[in-house]
């Protein structure tokens, strides 16, 4: 089974979609899934990305499986799974070649993942890093879209390389550990677990 994962973001232009591509499969490689890696594709914006899917379910051979990713952009509510809330958020109705296959979440944005590895961070924006700055939430999906951006550009405020979107988000991605991810990001374990069982 040929796994496509359509993951909402990536900027614009062709480096860029090339740095999003390889710290996407460098975190799913660290993640185990060597031997299974999924084919990344960069959705742009929410909407594109969730039409590109669309089109590739519409048109997926009998040994394809295409998966969404996007951010959630706001709490989960308890029991809900990540299509209900993207029809309550979006607007998004499942799409009936889908009964099977699961949406995922980054909830609330990708940066709740990279807050997930303190070490990392330390390890990527040097001695000026200021970890005093980070969530202490156990549970970082907890923590607002907004929030979770202000905390990493005030813990990088004094570094050499600031957080940014773009280059900088993708190079921390493909650095953090999925297991520090899964262990305070109950969504990331979700995918993780999903795609090491296929």
């Amino acid at each position: 089974m040929r796994v496509i994962l359509y993951i909402e973001g990536g900027g614009s232009g062709n480096r860029l979609g090339q740095s999003f591509r390889r710290a996407w499969s460098d975190f799913f490689r660290s993640a185990g899934l060597a031997g299974n890696l999924p084919r990344i594709v960069r959705g742009g914006s929410r909407n594109e990305t969730f039409d590109q899917f669309r089109t590739a379910l519409q048109n997926a051979g009998a040994d394809e499986l295409p998966i969404l990713l996007v951010d959630s952009e706001g709490p989960v509510a308890a029991g809900h799974s990540a299509w209900e809330h993207l029809r309550d958020k979006d607007g998004w109705r499942r799409p009936p070649a889908t009964a099977d296959t699961p949406a995922f979440l980054m909830v609330q944005v990708m940066e709740t993942w990279l807050l997930a590895d303190r070490d990392a961070l330390r390890d990527f924006f040097g001695a000026s890093f200021r970890e005093n700055r980070l969530p202490a939430q156990s549970n970082l999906e907890s923590v607002s879209r907004a929030d979770a951006l202000q905390f990493l550009e005030q813990a990088t405020a004094g570094c050499t390389r600031q957080y940014a979107k773009g280059t900088v988000s993708f190079e921390v991605l493909a650095r953090i550990r999925p297991e520090k991810v899964a262990e305070r990001c109950p969504h990331a374990r979700a995918i993780l677990e999903y795609l090491r069982q296929l």
